[in-house]
């Protein structure tokens, strides 16, 4: 049977399965993508052993087979290899599972070569589709093994950025689509360097969000994180495809006999995450979710964000108060730790190492009191560009639009609708102005340039008369 399959191709409803990725179809989603060997990880960096043994998995063996109840139930019949590729652990710590299960006539074998059990082709007996449903009901996660939280704690623990990690060069070109200035970096860079919790704010249009997406840029080491977390006998959904990016597959080879993974398989080697909520945020996305067709937990936010940047964008704009939200984060801000609640009130402690950074339009003292702001370690203040920066904007972004940039144009200008009129500056109006220039003159067929003219047009339609006759 193939190697790279796919659950799409089961029919079921989708919501029905907690089903993780197939590890060797997304694993080599970088090589297939870019055409290059995805970075290594550093010399000395965390690396998640491969597990010789079941103790070693921290997993009790009846784990196991309900995993492998439940994926032959989907996929009907599968090899010994691919089973133990798909579960994430080298074939010997399932074999004896399987014999067992085949000896209880819950498993039989349809096939093998000369290769022996690894290649033996598996399938349920009557008697085994009857036990995997009542697996089922316990749980509907098909995938890699889980990973217990102790073994997750001390991974993303090994894998904090070491103090000293950033430097202005990387900092620089990460930001590079800024109007950089030596404040800028000297406030942004120590933040970020320290890990620490991080306060935007500012008038809006000058760019937060911008500065702290940029930062999402820097280049860092990968990491190791979980395909699912085990838990208080529960299972954890912790990657996410669309906060996770996937780098490599473990192996060189998964149809070699012999092969020895150089990690333990139930980890995924990624990119550090970035993740970004704005006003959709609510205090219950805050905490693990019940899927209550699946029967398993989805991670909240923070979780999947460990060991890289959660932008809480618009703060304050939440549906919650500020005040709520925000006192969310005071022990995980103060203690590098959280506590999350299960449906039956149980709670488990986890770990808080993202990079937790604060956008909002609001003055400070209307998030929360002294005490909070207290926490936060970092806070910037993006003010207003002054003309020479408004210009520097203005011209990057006349080069983009393939625009000449006339510097008497320029000036007059900004003489006619800043200097005269005492209108503040904002770090998005040249942006704004030059994008609403071009869809006139596409719209009246001009010419492709500035004049006067076009660039009071497009200024007046970008901002709203507040005058009586308005």
């Amino acid at each position: 049977m193939p190697l790279h399959w796919c659950f799409m191709n089961i029919l079921v409803e989708e919501d029905v399965v907690a089903v993780a990725p197939p590890r060797e179809s997304l694993l080599s989603l970088h090589a297939a993508t870019t055409g290059a060997a995805p970075p290594p990880a550093p010399e000395g960096a965390f690396v998640p052993p491969v597990p010789g043994s079941l103790d070693d998995t921290g997993l009790p063996a009846s784990m196991f087979e309900q995993l492998i109840h439940k994926t032959l139930h989907f996929r009907g019949e599968v090899q010994g290899r691919d089973m133990a590729n798909f579960l994430g652990i080298k074939f010997s710590l399932i074999e004896p599972i399987l014999e067992l299960l085949r000896r209880q006539r819950l498993v039989e074998v349809k096939g093998s070569s000369y290769l022996g059990a690894v290649s033996s082709l598996y399938t349920l007996t009557e008697a085994g589709r009857v036990r995997a449903r009542e697996y089922l009901d316990t749980n509907q996660y098909v995938g890699p093994a889980p990973v217990p939280i102790e073994q997750y704690v001390r991974g993303v623990r090994a894998q904090r950025l070491q103090t000293g990690w950033l430097n202005k060069e990387s900092l620089a070109k990460a930001l590079g689509g800024m109007v950089l200035t030596p404040q800028l970096i000297s406030q942004v860079g120590p933040a970020v360097n320290s890990g620490n919790s991080f306060l935007l704010y500012g008038r809006p249009g000058n760019g937060k969000t911008y500065l702290a997406e940029s930062l999402f840029m820097l280049e860092s080491s990968p990491i190791f994180l979980p395909y699912a977390l085990e838990c208080q006998g529960v299972i954890i959904k912790l990657y996410d495809p669309v906060y996770h990016q996937l780098l490599e597959k473990a192996e060189d080879s998964y149809t070699s006999v012999s092969f020895e993974p150089r990690y333990d398989g139930r980890w995924a080697y990624c990119r550090r995450p970035t993740i970004t909520t704005g006003g959709e945020l609510s205090l219950d996305m805050l905490d693990l979710k019940m899927n209550p067709v699946s029967k398993t937990y989805d991670a909240p936010f923070q979780l999947k964000a460990n060991n890289g940047v959660y932008l809480i964008d618009d703060c304050g704009r939440q549906k919650a108060s500020p005040a709520e939200v925000l006192n969310r984060w005071i022990v995980p801000m103060d203690r590098r730790v959280d506590f999350l609640t299960f449906q039956t009130g149980g709670k488990v402690e986890i770990p808080f190492e993202c990079f937790l950074i604060f956008s909002t339009n609001l003055k400070p003292e209307q998030l929360g009191d002294e005490a909070f702001l207290r926490r936060l370690q970092y806070k910037m203040l993006v003010r207003n560009p002054d003309e020479f920066e408004y210009a520097e904007i203005f011209r990057r972004f006349c080069v983009k639009c393939n625009l000449a940039c006339d510097q008497g144009l320029l000036d007059r200008f900004i003489d006619k609708h800043y200097r005269k009129t005492g209108r503040p500056m904002r770090r998005c109006q040249p942006r704004d102005v030059l994008s609403h220039a071009v869809d006139l003159i596409h719209f009246e067929r001009r010419p492709m340039e500035l004049t006067d003219e076009v660039l009071d047009q497009a200024f007046e339609s970008c901002f709203v008369d507040t005058s009586e006759e308005a």
